[in-house]
């Protein structure tokens, strides 16, 4: 059943049939002949979705679950969910053909679901959020194994240290072709931050009976979300498993760190009234890495990056965190940490306090710190009308602070797509710069 589970959500046939059983469904649901429900009936389930997504909408605005604001694009689909729904239950509990006796309900019943699926498929593709049928079935990937069977030391290879790694790596015969991924807990000992467990891959060169010392990157997810959303919508174990391929089986060992605790919490990646979370992913996670894994200590050869949420916590471990993460890849993050109001997050984290908020916020520390060995890569969807005029602003002042930067821009916008192509799109700078890969 690989080919069913493999199937992409985003585009191509599952998509395009969704879409069309989806939009006959509705028609199926509209189709009445009396003259009052034309005039009256349809209209009104149509404002009155319209007018419950849209308070929903602002709900949401004032509650600020997340600080990232539903596109027009989300709510029009949303609408037609509702709508679907509407249009079920009306049909359900009017007399009258083709909803009375039970296959008559029955058929209705699957028409408003049919809708509902069309409207989460078309949200759905917008975000990339689930790309194939297996991850929105929560079907595990292929390449999942249990920690414990790949936790352990084996022997070193020793490579030169005049040379990057792909010139003195010779890979083993019995290194397999993909990385494997798992997850696994990470203490939060010195923050006593409560982590949801961490995602690892480990490229095909770390596998086989010999290993060299290979570099770091620790990925951040956005909010709302978790650590598998890297896994799942970003792509990541298939990035990092391409580039592996074009290098020997070499690749950076990634950890997908937990940032949040909960879906919907929003933890700033300070150490604040909110958890000590800086500590955990600055303190912790690097020391469970050493601890757990055969990896580069050298920090130089360490990167820390996200996307939207993972973004803006990247870039404040660059900042704040320089010594261990001198490497950082900022996709499409906020200019300052936030939880959806600059008022309201200095009082969330930190009492009204504004000088606390200004001695742990990036863009303040940039002014009046400089940064020249630091190495940043910014992204932002070449659509992306909120977070794109930020990015170019934080680029501004990174480089203004000695920083090196480099600036992408994928098409589209505020997309897990964009992380996924960003991530590409930066690995051969990550890996010239953690001694994988010579210069160009």
């Amino acid at each position: 059943m690989s080919w069913l589970w493999d199937a992409s959500l985003l585009a191509g046939l599952v998509p395009a049939s969704v879409s069309l059983v989806g939009a006959t469904a509705l028609v199926f649901l509209l189709a009445r002949r009396e003259p009052n429900w034309w005039r009256r009936v349809v209209p009104l389930a149509v404002v009155g979705s319209a007018l419950l997504v849209g308070l929903a909408d602002i709900g949401l605005e004032v509650w600020k679950p997340f600080p990232d604001p539903l596109p027009p694009r989300v709510l029009w689909w949303a609408a037609v969910g509702v709508l679907g729904v509407a249009f079920g239950v009306i049909r359900a509990r009017s007399p009258g053909r083709p909803s009375s006796g039970w296959r008559g309900q029955c058929a209705v019943l699957a028409a408003a679901l049919l809708t509902v699926t069309l409207a989460a498929t078309k949200i759905n593709a917008y975000y990339g959020y689930r790309p194939t049928v297996g991850a929105a079935l929560g079907i595990p990937a292929t390449d999942e194994v249990d920690f414990a069977e790949i936790v352990g030391n084996k022997p070193l290879v020793t490579t030169s240290p005049n040379l990057t790694l792909t010139e003195s790596w010779h890979p083993p015969a019995d290194m397999p072709s993909t990385g494997r991924v798992s997850h696994t807990d990470i203490d939060g000992a010195r923050s006593g931050f409560h982590a949801r467990p961490a995602w690892v891959y480990l490229p095909p060169a770390y596998l086989g009976a010999r290993r060299p010392l290979l570099p770091v990157l620790v990925l951040i997810a956005g909010q709302p979300g978790g650590p598998e959303d890297w896994l799942i919508a970003g792509k990541m174990a298939k990035t990092m498993d391409a580039f592996a391929a074009a290098h020997a089986g070499l690749a950076p060992i990634v950890v997908v760190a937990d940032a949040t605790g909960a879906s919907l919490a929003n933890t700033l990646c300070l150490d604040s009234r909110l958890g000590r979370v800086e500590t955990y992913l600055a303190e912790d996670v690097p020391a469970w890495i050493e601890r757990t894994l055969q990896v580069d200590r050298d920090h130089a050869h360490w990167a820390i990056g996200g996307f939207s949420f993972g973004g803006t916590c990247a870039l404040q471990l660059a900042v704040r965190r320089p010594a261990t993460y001198p490497t950082f890849l900022d996709i499409s993050g906020q200019q300052e940490p936030t939880l959806g109001s600059h008022a309201k997050t200095v009082q969330a984290a930190f009492g009204g306090d504004e000088a606390q908020f200004r001695a742990v916020n990036p863009l303040d520390i940039l002014n009046v710190r400089r940064f020249e060995p630091t190495l940043g890569i910014l992204a932002s969807g070449s659509d992306d009308r909120e977070y794109g005029p930020q990015c170019r602003r934080v680029a501004e002042a990174t480089r203004a602070a000695g920083m090196s930067i480099q600036l992408l821009q994928p098409s589209g916008g505020h997309t897990w797509v964009i992380a996924t192509d960003a991530l590409r799109a930066a690995l051969p700078s990550l890996a010239t710069r953690a001694n994988l890969t010579p210069r160009p």
